[in-house]
């Protein structure tokens, strides 16, 4: 009997001690409660915690990628969109992630969608399809700032999508077409313009030297010769004759 009732008390305080033994990676960290309350953060390796009195809480430590669902945002100037967007985040006070917040990864995820509505909402549909760097870091910037309290940090945002309504789509390509029909008035007048300034300055330089027309008059006749025509009808300016009787 004394016997068995010693392999018990063996086998009791291996079973004791091994659930006392904890291994913790690189990127985990433990924090342990004594008796209810907060204690100390171990890890990583090898760790003993006791059972009963001490408690255990695994933290990952890594980056965590969380995408952010569909949100439907109004924008400024009341066009409707869906905004998606995907949020990278990390713990970096382990004891914090555990008390401050009964969910650290849902509490960060609902408070990424609601940010993102709050975000957007203030800003124009150009302004979303344009600057999104902008608007990242705008985002990135309001939920560190509010999830700094349960020891996460932000790292970065990134809108994926930009989603709008066909009738959108089809107003943003009609306001597409019309701006490039503008850009090309407007080229084409800007290069009116200069051809009328250039013109304007050769018929000064002509019209200062008499010999630089004539030339240019000859010069126009040797074209039309070149053209394949029998007869070819050219008024005679005076100024030529003038210049002629005179030599």
């Amino acid at each position: 009997m004394n016997e068995y009732a010693l392999y018990i008390v063996v086998t009791l305080a291996i079973l004791f001690f091994a659930s006392a033994i904890k291994i913790l990676r690189e990127y985990e960290r433990g924090v342990i409660f004594l008796l209810g309350r907060f204690w100390k953060v171990k890890g990583p390796g090898f760790i003993i915690v006791i059972p009963i009195i001490q408690q255990m809480e695994r933290v990952d430590l890594r980056t965590i990628v969380m995408d952010v669902p569909s949100q439907d945002v109004i924008s400024r100037d009341n066009v409707s969109v869906h905004v998606n967007a995907v949020v990278y985040f990390r713990v970096i006070h382990p004891d914090k992630a555990i008390i401050q917040v009964e969910n650290f990864f849902e509490a960060t995820s609902q408070l990424a969608q609601t940010t993102l509505r709050s975000v957007l909402g203030q800003h124009e549909l150009d302004e979303m399809l344009a600057e999104r760097d902008r608007l990242n870091a705008d985002i990135q910037s309001v939920l560190d700032q509010q999830t700094d309290a349960w020891g996460i940090k932000v790292s970065n945002v990134e809108i994926k999508h930009v989603d709008l309504d066909e009738s959108m789509i089809r107003a943003i390509a009609k306001q597409a077409e019309a701006e490039r029909t503008r850009r090309a008035k407007v080229i084409h007048a800007e290069g009116e313009m200069q051809a009328s300034e250039k013109l304007f300055e050769a018929a000064q330089i002509l019209a200062q030297q008499p010999q630089a027309l004539q030339l240019r008059y000859l010069q126009t006749l040797t074209e039309i010769a070149n053209e394949r025509s029998n007869t070819i009808v050219f008024p005679l300016p005076m100024e030529l004759i003038d210049s002629l009787l005179k030599k």
